[in-house]
Order: C-alpha cells, then structure tokens, then sequence
C-alpha cells in the first residue's frame, strides 16, 4: 500500500499511523462478528505463515529453477524456430531455382525446335542424296546402252565392211 495513503494519518498518531489502522479495523471486525473466528481462521493464518517462510526460504532457489526451465523452452523454441525458418528458407530457394528454370523453358523450345528442324533437313538431304544416285544410275544405264548400241553398230559396221570387201 502505498505511503501517501496514511498522510492524513501523521498529524493525529505520528508514524505508527497506518498500524493502529490496520489494527483496529481487525478488532473491529472481530469485535461486531464481522469476521468470526473459526478453526478455518486458525488454519488459514497458520497456512500463510506457512507461505510465507516458505517463500522466503525456498523462493529464490525455485525461481532460479524455474528460470533455468523457462530458458531450456526458450532455446527449444529457438531452435524450433531456427529448423522453421531454415526450412522455409530452403522451400524459398528451391522456388527461386523452379522458377529460373521455367524462365529458362523457352530456351528449351528454341532447342527441341532447331532438333526438330535438323532432324527434317537430315531427312530431306538423305532423300536428295537418294534421287541424285537414282538419277545417276539411270543416266549410267542410258550411257551403257549408248555405249553399246555404239560398239554394236561399229562391229556390225566392221563385219559388213570385212564380208563385202
């Protein structure tokens, strides 16, 4: 309670003011039976006594164990937090990395278009090839068959010339 309180006490009782207060508003209430004592008044006042020189005794070392224990949760959330944030991290850069591939997709197409297109001329020039060899063959057959039809009209011509000579 705080001291400005029992100000106004001082000029009247001086500095045991607030105790003769305290006092005598618990022999007040005792004496009209405000407050009646019972055994649970005897036990309630023996309990708080008991408190109190429990807290005062122990207090320190339990709040120092429970100080050690609210810094054990704390790094184990730290900790948690840290496996948390690492992992988002890492959904985070293979995002990045998913998302460059995609920007990178059209080069794929420029790729699998100029296969396609090599594939076609590949195609085209060994189907050229095959025209111009069959083209040849036949123009070789053409000349065989000149060639021969030359070789055999000149022994023919040669055998005439010999019979009728």
């Amino acid at each position: 309670i705080p001291e400005e309180f029992f100000q106004f006490l001082y000029p009247k009782t001086g500095v045991t003011g607030p105790y003769v207060l305290g006092t005598g508003f618990i022999l007040y209430c005792l004496s009209k039976e405000i407050y009646v004592v019972t055994a649970e008044t005897i036990s309630a006042v023996s309990t708080i006594g008991l408190l109190i020189y429990a807290i005062k005794k122990y207090g320190a070392s339990v709040g120092e164990f429970a100080d050690k224990l609210n810094e054990q949760q704390i790094a184990q959330l730290e900790e948690v937090k840290q496996a948390s944030i690492k992992g988002i991290q890492d959904a985070i850069d293979l995002e990045k990395s998913q998302q460059a591939l995609v920007q990178k997709r059209h080069y794929l197409f420029d790729v699998q278009r100029n296969n396609i297109a090599m594939a076609l001329e590949v195609a085209y020039r060994e189907r050229l090839h095959k025209v111009h060899k069959e083209v040849k063959n036949r123009l070789d057959y053409h000349i065989s068959v000149q060639n021969m039809m030359r070789r055999k009209e000149q022994e023919h011509m040669v055998q005439w010339i010999e019979k009728h000579v």
